[in-house]
């Protein structure tokens, strides 16, 4: 028996690595083989999956204070996780941000040092920031556009939200008041102007556009290409050629609901899986009932309780991964 192990990370409790391992490990208990293959979808995680930091870069952080960004330069490859320098793990989390001043500056200084290392194709992994600030202030960190002339930005988005939407979606969790949401929505419809007249580009009707508090628009402005964060991983580590030659597929995360079948890495990693003719098992620590049976999965919870699945994630994992394959015959 041979599998293919490509989860997410369950936030807060397990890293994707850690999962895949988990279900290796339950794999070897029944004679089998595993590809441990992470994955991630643009979001938290997006640079440990292709390969790990080798640089560090002190960049400005979301209030203003340097702060250490990892990211990675393979050849003329750059990775960033705009998380590391704009995130709000720099500062604490919601309760410390200052939403209505939050920059996305630092990632836009990682990207110039990405290029002045000789990066010529870089990749920007969103998810997880501070800011709302539209871009604005990483593409003022980037210095002149005729800097980016023959270099590849492609920015991994996580979700499909447009440009002024991200305010009223997304800057509540970033702890935003009511007020200050309407001001920063304000301040983005402003920002569509500004970069239409500065660059030519509409960024309010770009899918994706509104994905980092409309940092992904502002790249778009830039020239960057916008793309499905799960997508470009999936390209990056051939994951088609490990599934189409595995007998079973097994994929999870944190929660599996709805959204997870809206270019996250459960839905991605099962719609690989359906066309190849693959079974699949998703392992998640909370199952949505609406979402059970869009695939057969294990509910770490309802198996080992919540304590025991927060605590030991691991360890149910692969105790969940071994039960299953008690009954599971490969064709």
């Amino acid at each position: 028996m041979h599998v293919v192990a490509a989860p997410d990370k369950f936030r807060g409790t397990a890293s994707a690595l850690q999962v895949a391992t988990a279900i290796e490990k339950a794999v070897a208990e029944h004679g089998g083989t595993t590809i441990v293959l992470p994955m991630a979808d643009g979001g938290e995680g997006t640079l440990e999956v292709l390969g790990g930091p080798n640089q560090t870069s002190l960049v400005t952080g979301p209030l203003g204070s340097l702060v250490e960004a990892s990211w990675r330069l393979s050849g003329t490859t750059a990775v960033i996780e705009m998380a590391q320098a704009s995130g709000l793990i720099t500062i604490g989390g919601p309760e410390f941000n200052e939403v209505l001043d939050a920059t996305s500056a630092g990632t836009g200084e990682l990207i110039l040092s990405a290029v002045e290392h000789g990066a010529t194709r870089v990749i920007v992994g969103l998810g997880g920031s501070a800011s709302t600030d539209g871009g604005l202030g990483a593409i003022e960190a980037m210095g002149s556009p005729a800097r980016y002339r023959g270099i590849e930005i492609l920015v991994a988005c996580d979700v499909r939200t447009r440009f002024v939407d991200s305010a009223k979606t997304f800057s509540s969790q970033k702890g935003a008041t009511k007020a200050e949401v309407e001001m920063l929505e304000r301040r983005l419809k402003r920002l569509v102007q500004i970069y239409e007249e500065r660059f030519g580009v509409d960024v309010s009707s770009i899918n994706h556009g509104g994905a980092a508090g409309g940092l992904a628009g502002g790249l778009a402005a830039l020239g960057g290409r916008l793309v499905d964060g799960f997508d470009l991983v999936a390209d990056e580590l051939k994951l088609d050629e490990f599934i189409e030659k595995t007998d079973l597929v097994i994929t999870g995360e944190g929660r599996i609901d709805q959204t997870s079948f809206e270019g996250k890495v459960v839905g991605g990693v099962s719609a690989y899986a359906s066309a190849m003719g693959k079974p699949i098992l998703a392992i998640a620590g909370q199952i949505e009932i609406k979402a059970k049976d869009r695939i057969q999965s294990i509910s770490l919870t309802e198996e080992f309780g919540e304590h025991l699945s927060m605590t030991e994630t691991t360890k149910c994992v692969q105790q969940a991964v071994t039960k299953f394959l008690e009954d599971f015959n490969p064709r």
